[in-house]
């Protein structure tokens, strides 16, 4: 929540709650330790806040979108919170790829572990998780860029 823009509408303590609620309502699920938990946590937590930025993206009457007129004039400022939907999109093609590569993003952005928490939960060596956190950054900023991949 540390990136999105001041007076986002899913406040940090209403996204643990959330995330509280959906990981104690799974009943049987066998907690297999303190890595585990954070895990499924950081999934949770990425659902949570990928399902509300598609809600607003999808709201009644015209989904979100904003008609102006085009003035020449007009100073408009860039919305520097991240897209979640389109890095949600990014990081399913990650998947498909490298599933590792997109843990990692998904455990450091959508959970805040630390890079030896990820490794833990991972049971790879921090050195692995900075190195294919590199790569994950760089090739999902590509892939947010909208440039065409080279293989594409």
């Amino acid at each position: 929540m540390a990136g999105e823009r001041v007076g986002h509408s899913l406040q940090a303590t209403a996204l643990v709650n959330e995330a509280y609620i959906r990981l104690i309502d799974v009943r049987r699920m066998d907690w297999q330790n303190r890595a585990h938990f954070l895990a499924m946590a950081a999934r949770v937590m990425r659902r949570i806040l990928v399902d509300s930025a598609r809600a607003k993206r999808y709201q009644k009457r015209g989904g979100g979108d904003v008609r102006i007129t085009f003035d020449e004039g007009l100073a408009v400022a860039g919305d520097t919170s991240p897209d979640l939907v389109a890095l949600d999109d990014a990081l399913r093609a990650l998947a498909q790829m490298d599933e590792r590569r997109s843990q990692i993003i998904e455990l450091r952005f959508f959970g805040g572990l630390t890079v030896e928490e990820t490794a833990v939960v991972l049971k790879v060596a921090p050195d692995t998780v900075m190195r294919d956190s590199r790569l994950a950054k760089a090739w999902l900023a590509r892939e947010l860029s909208g440039r065409k991949r080279p293989d594409a």
